[in-house]
């Protein structure tokens, strides 16, 4: 093809723009009819060149060459120049591959997981920074306008925020029951492992999580001596044991703001209650306790938004007290979902053990933790079952009846001598007696436990301690009442080996029911939280969409 005139040029350069035509060959085929064009008109000679990538600025030069000495008028050799800019740039390679060298990403695909994107081999990788954890994005055909994209993250609500942290930690929890292997970013002190756990993987899991994760609120609302207070000696010592551990030191459990807190604690001691109205207005005591607990929780749920998002479901109560089981009196409704860690878990007095908490009693004296260790060797425990305890209860009362001073194996007394040593005489049994009295708890067990006495409950309706993560069956012999006449036949009957095993889990369980101030992993303040940790596990707060 021969171009005859600087018009032909731009009505073919038209007509191929409407065209758009894509064809490699044509467009080297248009680009030779002008080079052969220019040089005719000026008799020069000149090589063909190869028309590829880099080629054509070399071309539009050899072009401009020409065209300064055949088109004498500046005015036709600017339009001329510049239709052939256009031209060249229109069928250029580069040009069709990547339309003004942009690409873009959907609007509901902004971020990503990772800071590269790997995209098709046709375009350099780009390295792009995401914001926030999403799937990958997917670019979208090219052949549209670039719009800057929109931020779809938007700000966290707390709660979201809250649950996302819960999910991240259920989901370290499967993964080592999956691989049967733990992760932590510290130095683990202790390692659960054997049959005395249901599950030592799970456990383990699940105590790192709490210990990096979990933030418990304690409302400030209330005052002394009701309020924010317990007591630390006598069978109820346990109950104002954790409310100084909670409130009175720097506790790493302790959240500094309620937004950010998984659980909420109540901080009113039944006990402390107990006190202070029973003697004075016994006669409407229990009207009394139920209405200041009533009250408080009103407050707090007009106060805050933190009751009434989950009915209580993430709010909790930790009392030693026989009679806190009965603040829900005539208000079942408003406690149904708050949670109730007590000592006296009866399960026919309304404890739920999916819901509530069962913790262990102790019976400590001033600036005691616990009872002395006194416990001997497996083969220097001459006496084969123990215990010494008031008559309350009628549990108490069949024990008594068949055993009560009346035999020198199964040791029983109401009044122990003075002159003998009450921890002395447990650290000499291989089985220790921890009948239910007037409730269903019994310092007892504690007591066996560091004696390295293997523990023998007889209760009815009571829900052990700890029961989501500990086997007791496996370091503990369980007899009904109703089995009481049958005691020493039933302790006899078990093999001398499998005695060797309860002593020796007994004395590895046993690290959980020490109390220390500070607490420390493990120990008794850190599975009482880590039960009412895995029950908050166990349902979300609605988030709003």
């Amino acid at each position: 093809m021969v171009f005859e005139g600087p018009n032909q040029i731009v009505k073919f350069y038209i007509i191929m723009l409407k065209k758009k035509n894509n064809n490699c060959p044509n467009r080297k085929v248009l680009i030779k009819s002008l080079y052969i064009f220019f040089l005719n008109r000026t008799e020069q000679r000149a090589s063909l060149l190869l028309l590829e990538g880099s080629d054509y600025s070399l071309l539009l030069y050899s072009l401009m060459a020409t065209l300064s000495e055949s088109l004498r008028s500046p005015y036709l050799l600017f339009t001329t120049f510049f239709l052939l800019s256009l031209l060249l740039l229109f069928f250029s390679p580069l040009f069709q591959q990547n339309p003004f060298a942009l690409n873009y990403f959907s609007s509901s695909t902004t971020t990503t997981t990772s800071t590269t994107i790997t995209l098709p081999s046709t375009l350099p990788q780009t390295n792009l920074v995401s914001p926030a954890p999403a799937p990958a994005p997917a670019l979208t055909q090219y052949h549209q306008p670039y719009l800057q994209p929109k931020p779809t993250n938007k700000t966290k609500s707390n709660t979201e925020r809250i649950e996302e942290d819960l999910a991240r930690a259920r989901a370290a929890i499967r993964k080592a029951i999956v691989t049967k292997n733990f992760t932590s970013d510290r130095n683990e002190i202790y390692i659960p492992r054997g049959s005395v756990y249901r599950n030592p993987y799970a456990f383990h899991q699940s105590h790192i999580e709490m210990v990096k994760r979990f933030k418990i609120w304690a409302y400030k609302e209330g005052d002394l001596p009701m309020a924010h207070n317990g007591p630390t000696t006598y069978i109820y010592s346990i109950e104002g044991q954790f409310i100084f551990e909670m409130e009175t030191r720097p506790s790493p459990f302790m959240a500094q703001h309620p937004d950010e807190a998984h659980a909420f604690f109540i901080p009113l001691s039944v006990s402390k209650i107990t006190d202070y109205q029973f003697r004075p207005h016994h006669e409407t005591f229990f009207h009394r306790l139920v209405r200041i607990f009533k009250d408080y929780i009103f407050v707090i749920a007009d106060k805050y938004p933190y009751w009434n998002r989950s009915s209580g479901a993430d709010h909790f109560m930790v009392s030693c007290h026989d009679w806190a089981s009965r603040i829900e009196r005539k208000n079942h409704k408003l406690y149904e979902n708050f949670m109730k860690v007590l000592c006296n878990a009866n399960t026919s007095e309304g404890f739920k053990p999916t819901r509530d908490v069962s913790i262990p009693e102790y019976n400590l004296k001033a600036f005691n933790l616990g009872p002395p260790r006194l416990g001997q060797p497996p083969d220097k425990r001459p006496i084969l079952a123990f215990f010494a305890g008031a008559a309350h209860g009628d549990i108490r009362d069949i024990l008594f009846k068949y055993w009560k001073d009346k035999d020198g194996e199964v040791q029983v007394y109401e009044n122990l001598d003075k002159k003998k040593n009450y921890h002395g005489l447990m650290g000499q049994t291989k089985f220790c007696l921890c009948p239910s009295g007037s409730e269903v708890a019994s310092p007892r067990v504690v007591e066996a436990m560091y004696a390295g006495c293997v523990p023998v409950l007889i209760s009815d309706y009571y829900a052990v301690p700890f029961d989501d993560v500990l086997d007791w069956n496996k370091f503990s012999v369980q007899i009904p009442p109703k089995r009481i006449p049958e005691i020493k036949t039933i302790l006899k009957g078990i093999p001398h080996k499998k005695y060797l095993k309860l002593q020796k889990r007994v004395m590895q369980v046993s690290r959980h029911f020490e109390l220390n101030r500070p607490a420390k992993p493990f120990d008794v303040f850190h599975m009482v939280l880590h039960s009412v940790w895995l029950r908050r596990l166990n349902f979300r707060l609605p988030v709003a969409i």
